[in-house]
């Protein structure tokens, strides 16, 4: 059985979870800090040549699960996978940041949709040979077109 252990921890303007934008069209402009612990700093080396990247993080605040999940701004209820809930099986998270600089083992990044001292359990580089015109956005883009919201795909939010 796999243990994760937290990597680090992001330091967020967001004291709550109600005060992240979500649903439909949610922008993260917001920056934020993540905060590699020192035993895994060494990890970091060559990260400042990418632009963006993926963090995986634990919802840690978050009790229980659903299966089906009407996201805000939806009343159709959604697969739990088909949504970003944070009510999941297993409690885990992905989100895409923009890496601004990197100071020693703290990352400087915007795009953060995370609760101050969320733990982070990986950070990725940004990698994607799927063209943007090839994605397909399901329900998400569906309901993008019934708020003529202009999102192209780049964030998604934290539904």
């Amino acid at each position: 059985m796999f243990t994760p252990k937290p990597i680090g921890f992001v330091l967020s303007p967001f004291k709550e979870k109600a005060g992240i934008p979500k649903g439909v069209g949610a922008k993260h402009p917001e920056e934020g800090v993540l905060r590699i612990l020192p035993e895994f700093e060494a990890g970091l080396e060559d990260i400042e040549g990418f632009s963006h990247l993926y963090v995986i993080w634990v919802f840690d605040k978050a009790e229980g699960f659903s299966l089906k999940f009407a996201p805000p701004s939806e009343e159709k209820l959604h697969g739990v996978f088909a949504t970003r809930s944070p009510r999941r099986p297993n409690p885990l998270a992905l989100t895409v940041v923009e890496l601004l600089r990197r100071e020693g083992a703290s990352l400087y990044v915007r795009g953060v949709d995370m609760v101050d001292g969320t733990p982070i359990l990986d950070i990725k580089p940004y990698l994607s040979s799927v063209p943007v015109e090839k994605m397909r956005r399901g329900w998400v883009g569906d309901a993008e077109a019934r708020k003529g919201s202009k999102n192209t795909g780049a964030t998604w939010g934290a539904l």
